[in-house]
């Protein structure tokens, strides 16, 4: 008779907007097995001092270096837990480094044994997406962005990915992280295939109106007409569009018009910013939405992302050829106050950014506590700008 496995699932207990999907597949395998399967976020000493067969370890980003590397070492205290292994971003573009830390040889990229299965949605019970359903219906990226691990991480540009079995029926939205998926030139099927999931524009479930997010936003350049008329057939809330540099200013205005010429009316984008961009870039980058937001009359919510290089280990790094410490210390200043967001209406933006550019260069570049109290450094900032 078989015997079933002790498997343990752990995340780091880093902060996380989504669930690791990675692990929940697992966590699907190993029950579909039979085996126990305990999911944990974080150390756990109780857990640590009991006797697993496998112990699987997920990784994000680079720069959560430190608080990945000792959740690692805490696991491995108890020498009859030899059967740890560890996957994820970090682990695949830092794999050499963990072996290095830790003597364990990770897992590189996607883990394709599970990675066509169902996530296991009882371990994201937890976080604030567990209205959510996940998926995938493409794999990798027709782009070679420098700064981006897609390539790195999934080589092969996979078209289409059917829907069924990774939805799970009981779930009100839809999240899906393609990471290009109008680049598929099975679109229209996609498209066809999440509506016939019930997620065309204005389906309900329960009573409540469904949404869908195509998370990791679509690629302005392939954004056609028809395709934008496909896209405005789902009940999609918000449309990414990302924004990533001030050379896309034209193109970006061009399908932010499209977008509210078929009906989608709330949008969102990345920017951005400390890569081969300016302060001044990044300003009008966030000026355009709020023009663009009072001209269309739309709702155009801003996520700005600072560059840090694939391999680094904290978020200290500087593109010193543009920006200083002390400004991009401001702009998280800024952030955290307005908790990574910059909103559509334009009292808020600049009370937040300044009027002007020069008025937000003024204000990055203030100490922190004239930042955190504002009420404090505005009669000084108007005093310095009419000198």
């Amino acid at each position: 008779m078989k015997r079933h496995k002790k498997i343990l699932l752990i995340e780091p207990a880093y902060k996380a907007k989504y669930p690791p999907l990675g692990l929940m597949k697992i966590s699907t395998y190993h029950k579909q097995q039979g085996d126990e399967v305990v999911f944990y976020k974080g150390t756990n000493v109780e857990l640590r001092n009991q006797k697993w067969d496998i112990i699987y370890i997920t990784t994000m980003f680079t720069y959560q270096w430190n608080i990945t590397i000792k959740t690692i070492k805490f696991y491995q205290h108890n020498e009859h837990n030899k059967n740890i292994r560890v996957g994820g971003v970090l682990a695949s573009l830092l794999k050499d480094d963990v072996e290095k830390e830790t003597g364990i040889k990770p897992h590189f990229g996607l883990y394709k044994k599970v990675d066509r299965l169902p996530p296991d949605y009882e371990l994201s019970n937890n976080y604030y997406t567990n209205n959510a359903g996940f998926g995938y219906m493409t794999r990798g990226c027709v782009n070679k962005c420098p700064y981006c691990a897609v390539p790195i991480l999934e080589p092969e540009y996979v078209p289409y990915i059917p829907l069924k079995g990774q939805f799970a029926p009981n779930k009100k939205d839809l999240i899906l992280l393609d990471n290009n998926i109008l680049a598929s030139p099975e679109f229209p099927k996609i498209i066809r295939e999440i509506k016939k999931y019930g997620f065309y524009k204005g389906a309900k479930f329960n009573g409540k109106l469904r949404y869908i997010d195509l998370n990791q936003g679509v690629d302005a350049r392939l954004l056609t007409d028809e395709k934008m008329k496909l896209l405005s057939e789902l009940a999609i809330k918000p449309l990414r569009i990302a924004f990533d540099h001030i050379e896309l200013k034209k193109l970006y205005i061009e399908k932010v018009r499209l977008a509210n010429k078929y009906g989608i009316r709330n949008l969102s984008n990345f920017i951005l910013f400390n890569y081969n961009d300016t302060p001044e870039d990044f300003y009008e980058r966030l000026r355009i939405n709020i023009e663009l937001n009072e001209e269309l009359d739309l709702s155009i919510f801003s996520f700005p992302m600072k560059f840090v290089p694939l391999d680094a280990k904290d978020r200290k790094y500087i593109d010193k050829a543009h920006w200083t410490k002390q400004q991009l210390r401001g702009i998280q200043c800024i952030l955290h106050a307005t908790h990574g967001v910059v909103g559509p209406k334009r009292p808020f933006f600049e009370k937040a950014f300044g009027k002007d550019v020069e008025e937000f260069k003024y204000i990055i570049e203030q100490p922190e506590e004239h930042i955190f109290y504002r009420e404090k450094m505005r009669e000084y900032v108007s005093q310095n700008l009419n000198d």
